[in-house]
C-alpha cells in the first residue's frame, strides 16, 4: 500500500498513552527503589516515557529507544528468573505486544526519518518471544514414575471392597478403593452413569464467603455407600439416600437446622452404625449425621426416619456442658467417627472472635441411646471424664474440627487439633492449650484416655491447625518387619510419618530456627519442626524477584507491597503492619487430606499455593475508629466477618485476607495448585504436576474461558484405586479428572455441572464399579453452585 495513504501526522495519541504508562512505571519504580527494591521499573519507565514523547513528535528514534528497552527487559527478565515460562510472562508479554504494535504500518510510517528502528524492534521482539518460548518448553514440576510394588499387606479388608463406609472408605482414612474394573487402559471410556440432585441449593445471601452480611454455602460432601444405598449430607444438614446403581432418591430428611448465625454452611459426610445382633431397637441400621445448629442426628438407614431411642426423638444437643454458647459459635461440619459403640466428634468453634469461647472438648456418645460416654477435656484432671448435669467443660480449649481417623485393632482414634482461640495472638494461652494445639492426638476409643500427642507447629500464631486426621498405612520396617504408621498432612505442606502406636517419628524430624519478632505481650517459638526425612510440598520463601503479576504494572504493585510488608520467610509472626504469611491457613493441604495406595506405598496429595496478609492493630484505636464494636465480656460477643478478627480479650484486633494484586490474581507465581506423589518407602518425590486451569477464573473475579495450565486453587481431595488411578475434582475449573498413578499424567476428564469441591469415592453394585463426586460448588472459591451428585461408570 503506498505510504501516501497514511497521514504523516505524528501518532500523538499513541505517544501520550505510552508516556502515561511509562509515568506509572516511573512513579511506582521510584517508590520501589526507595523501599530498597529493583531499579528496573524506574529506569525502564523513564525510557518508556521518552519513547512516548518521541512518538508524539513523530521521531523514528522512538523505535530505536524502544528496541533498547525491550532487549534490556529481556536480559533483565532472564537474569531475575531464568528460563521459567510463567515467570517470564509478566515481564515480557506486554512489552512484546507493545513492540509489535509500534512496528505496525499505521504507527511506523508516521515516523521520520525512516531507518532501521523498526528492524531493531522486530529483532528485540524475536529475542523476547524466543526467550519466552524457551521458558515454556522447560518441564514444570517433577517428572517421574512410581514403582509398582503390589505388596501383599495391602488394603484394610474390614470394609467390603464394594462399599465405602467411612469418609476415607475405612476408619484408617486412606481414601483408597480396592476396585480395579476401571483402570488406566479403559478409563478414557468413562461416561456419566447417573446424575442425582439433593434438592438443597444455595439460598439468597449464602454466597458471601463468610462476611457479616451473609454466609458461605458449600457442598463438600463425600458420600458413604453401604449395601445398595448411597448416603449424602448437604450444606443445610439435609441427609439424602440414593440408590447406588441408579441414583434414584430413596428418602430425604431435613432437620430444619437454624443456620441464620452460621458463617460456614457445609457437611462433609455422615457415619453409619449397625447395632449388634439381638439389640432391642426399631432402628438397628442408622445414619449418624452432624447438624449445623450444634446437634447430632440419628436416622433409620432404611427409612430416613429419626431414631426415637437416640437422645430426644433422634437428636442430641451438642451445647450441653458447654455453658454459654452464642448462636453460630459451635457447630460440626465433619462426620463423627463411629466405631466400637462410640460416636466420637468435636466441633468447629467460630475462629478469632474472643478468648474463652466454648470448649473444644471432644466427646463420645452411645450410638444407640445418645448418652454421653466420655469427654476429653484438656483443662480437666483427669482429661477423660464424664461431666455431670451441672458441670461445664473447660472454655476456650483447642478444638478438633476435621475428620477423625482410627485404628480399630489398637483401639485408638486420631484427632487433628486446632488452636485455642484466637489464632493470631497467643500471649494468654494456658499450658494445656499449648501442649495440644496444632497437634495430632491419640485417644483410647472406648475411654477417651489420651495415649500420645505429637505437635507439628509450636505456639501457632498463623492458624496452622491440623485440618484432618492422619492416613494410616503399614510400612516395611527394618529386618523385614512392619511398622504400623500414620502420615499426617499439614497446612504447611509437611508430611509427618509417625508410629501410630507411640506417636514417635518414623522418618527424621528436625527443629529449625524461625523468626521470633512478635508484638508486645506475645512470644514465638524459636524453632519449628520440619519433617526433613520426607519430601515437602512447602513452597519456597518469597523474594521480590519471585513475585508475579499478569502485567508489569500489577507485578510492580506486588513488589511494592512486598517491600512494605513484614516478611522474614515462613513463620514470620504477625506484626502491627501487613505481614505476609506463606504458606497460609488455607493450605498447602487443608481439610481434604491425602490418599494412600496401601499396595504400592504411595501418598497422593493435592496442594494449594496462595499467600495471605495478616495485620494486627491495638484494640482501643481500632474500636474508636469503628472497625470492631467494644465488648465487655458479658452476653454474646459481637459477630464480626469480612476478614476482621476482633480477638476480644487480647490487646489486638486482627485482619486477614488473601494477597491478591489489583487485578485480583495472586502475587505469587504459578502453579497455584499441584498434585504430587510421594514414595513412602524411598521417601522420594515421584512426580508433581500443576493441577487445573484458569478456565473459570480470571482478572477482577471474572469467569472467562481461558484455560491456561497454571495449576489452580483447589478445595477437595483425591482418591486412589487399585486400578492404578487417581481421581480428583477440587479445582476451580469445574472438572473431574483421572490421572495415571505411576506418572500423574491426565488420562480422562469430564466437565461437572457445578464445582466439585469434594472428595470423590468409588464402589461397586452388581459387579459394576462407579466413581461418584458431589458437585455443588463452593462459595468461598466462587465456583458454580448446585446440588448434583454425579456417578461415572464404563458403558
Amino acid at each position: 500500500m503506498p505510504s501516501t495513504l497514511y497521514s504523516r501526522r505524528p501518532p500523538r495519541i499513541t505517544g501520550v498513552v505510552i508516556a502515561l504508562l511509562g509515568l506509572f512505571l516511573v512513579g511506582g519504580g521510584a517508590w520501589l527503589a526507595a523501599l530498597g527494591g529493583s531499579f528496573y521499573y524506574l529506569i525502564a519507565g523513564a525510557a518508556v516515557v521518552a519513547t512516548g514523547i518521541l512518538l508524539a513528535r513523530g521521531s523514528a528514534s522512538a523505535l530505536w529507544l524502544y528496541a533498547v528497552v525491550l532487549l534490556g527487559t529481556a536480559i533483565w527478565a532472564f537474569t531475575e528468573v531464568g528460563l521459567v515460562g510463567w515467570q517470564l510472562e509478566p515481564r515480557l508479554l506486554v512489552p512484546v505486544v507493545l513492540g509489535i504494535y509500534l512496528v505496525m504500518p499505521w504507527v511506523r510510517r508516521k515516523l521520520t526519518p525512516s531507518g532501521g528502528g523498526a528492524f531493531a524492534v522486530i529483532v528485540a521482539v524475536i529475542v523476547s518471544v524466543g526467550l519466552g518460548v524457551a521458558g515454556f518448553m522447560q518441564p514444570v514440576g517433577t517428572q517421574g514414575e512410581a514403582v509398582i510394588r503390589n505388596m501383599a499387606d495391602g488394603h484394610d479388608a474390614s470394609v467390603p471392597d464394594s462399599d465405602w463406609q467411612f469418609y476415607g472408605r475405612t476408619p484408617k482414612g486412606d481414601r483408597f478403593s480396592p476396585l480395579d474394573q476401571i483402570n488406566a487402559t479403559n478409563v478414557r471410556d468413562l461416561k456419566v452413569a447417573w446424575t442425582a440432585r439433593t434438592g438443597d441449593t444455595m439460598r439468597p445471601g449464602e454466597d458471601q464467603g463468610g462476611t457479616d452480611a451473609g454466609h458461605e454455602f458449600n457442598f463438600e460432601n463425600t458420600p458413604i455407600k453401604i449395601g445398595d444405598t448411597l448416603y449424602v449430607c448437604t450444606g443445610h444438614s439435609w441427609v439424602v439416600a440414593f440408590d447406588a446403581a441408579t441414583g434414584a432418591k430413596k428418602w430425604s430428611f431435613d432437620p430444619k437446622a437454624n443456620t441464620d448465625a452460621d458463617v460456614y454452611l457445609a457437611c462433609r459426610g455422615v457415619a453409619y452404625y449397625e447395632a449388634p445382633q439381638g439389640t432391642q431397637t426399631d432402628c438397628p441400621r442408622r445414619i449418624i449425621a452432624p447438624v449445623l445448629d450444634a446437634r447430632v442426628l440419628a436416622l433409620n438407614a432404611d427409612t430416613g426416619k429419626p431414631c426415637e431411642d437416640f437422645g430426644e426423638h433422634g437428636f442430641v444437643s451438642l451445647t450441653q456442658y458447654l455453658g454459654h454458647v452464642p448462636a453460630g459459635f459451635h457447630f460440626v461440619t465433619s462426620p463423627p467417627m463411629v466405631l466400637k459403640d462410640r460416636v466420637i466428634l468435636g466441633g468447629w468453634v467460630y475462629d478469632n472472635q474472643a478468648e474463652g469461647e466454648p470448649s473444644g472438648a471432644v466427646r463420645a456418645f452411645d450410638p444407640l441411646s445418645g448418652k454421653l460416654v466420655w469427654a476429653w477435656d484438656v483443662g480437666h484432671d483427669p482429661q477423660n471424664w464424664t461431666p455431670g448435669p451441672n458441670d461445664q467443660l473447660t472454655r476456650g480449649t483447642p478444638n478438633a474440627w476435621g475428620v477423625y481417623t482410627a485404628d480399630p485393632d489398637l483401639g485408638m482414634v486420631y484427632l487433628p487439633m486446632g488452636n485455642a482461640t484466637p489464632d493470631y495472638f497467643g500471649g494468654h494461652r494456658r499450658p494445656f492449650d499449648e501442649k495440644v494445639s496444632s497437634s495430632t492426638v491419640a485417644l483410647d476409643i472406648e475411654t477417651g484416655e489420651p495415649k500420645w500427642t505429637y505437635q507439628n507447629t509450636h505456639h501457632d500464631l498463623w492458624d496452622m491447625d491440623v485440618p484432618t486426621g492422619p492416613s494410616l498405612v503399614d510400612l516395611p520396617g527394618p529386618d523385614g518387619g512392619t511398622i504400623p504408621a500414620l502420615v499426617q498432612t499439614t497446612k504447611r505442606g509437611e508430611f509427618f510419618v509417625l508410629d501410630r502406636r507411640t506417636g514417635k517419628p518414623v522418618t527424621e524430624v528436625a527443629e529449625k530456627k524461625v523468626p521470633t519478632d512478635t508484638v508486645p505481650g506475645d512470644f514465638a517459638s524459636p524453632t519449628q519442626p520440619y519433617s526433613v526425612g520426607m519430601p515437602s510440598l512447602t513452597p519456597k520463601d518469597l523474594t521480590e524477584q519471585s513475585l508475579w503479576g499478569a502485567t508489569p504494572f500489577d507485578q510492580l504493585m506486588c513488589r511494592i507491597e512486598f517491600r512494605k510488608a513484614a516478611y522474614e520467610g515462613q513463620f514470620t509472626p504477625p506484626h502491627l503492619k501487613d505481614t505476609i504469611v506463606y504458606p497460609a491457613f488455607d493450605g498447602v493441604i487443608d481439610w481434604h487430606g491425602a490418599s494412600i495406595d496401601p499396595y504400592n506405598k504411595l501418598i497422593i496429595a493435592n496442594a494449594n499455593y496462595i499467600p495471605f496478609i495478616i495485620s494486627l492493630a491495638p484494640r482501643q484505636p481500632a474500636e474508636q475508629k469503628g472497625y470492631v464494636k467494644p465488648w465487655d465480656g458479658t452476653g454474646d460477643e459481637p459477630k464480626v466477618g469480612g476478614g476482621l478478627a476482633p480477638q476480644y480479650g487480647t490487646p489486638y484486633v486482627g485482619k486477614v485476607h488473601p494477597w491478591l494484586n489489583p487485578l485480583g490474581v495472586p502475587c505469587n507465581p504459578p502453579p497455584w495448585g499441584t498434585l504430587a506423589a510421594i514414595d513412602l518407602v524411598t521417601h522420594k518425590l515421584v512426580w508433581e504436576h500443576p493441577l487445573g486451569t484458569t478456565r473459570d477464573t480470571g482478572p477482577f473475579g471474572t469467569h472467562t474461558n481461558a484455560p491456561l495450565p497454571t495449576g489452580i486453587f483447589n478445595i477437595g481431595g483425591n482418591m486412589t484405586t487399585k486400578g492404578g488411578l487417581v481421581f480428583i475434582g477440587a479445582t476451580a475449573d469445574n472438572y473431574i479428572r483421572a490421572m495415571d498413578e505411576r506418572t500423574g499424567r491426565v488420562l480422562w476428564q469430564a466437565r461437572l455441572p457445578a464445582g466439585g469441591q469434594a472428595n470423590p469415592m468409588s464402589y461397586s453394585v452388581g459387579g459394576k464399579q462407579y466413581v461418584v463426586i458431589a458437585a455443588g460448588g463452593h462459595s468461598g472459591l466462587g465456583t458454580k453452585s448446585g446440588d448434583y451428585v454425579v456417578a461415572y461408570a464404563l458403558p
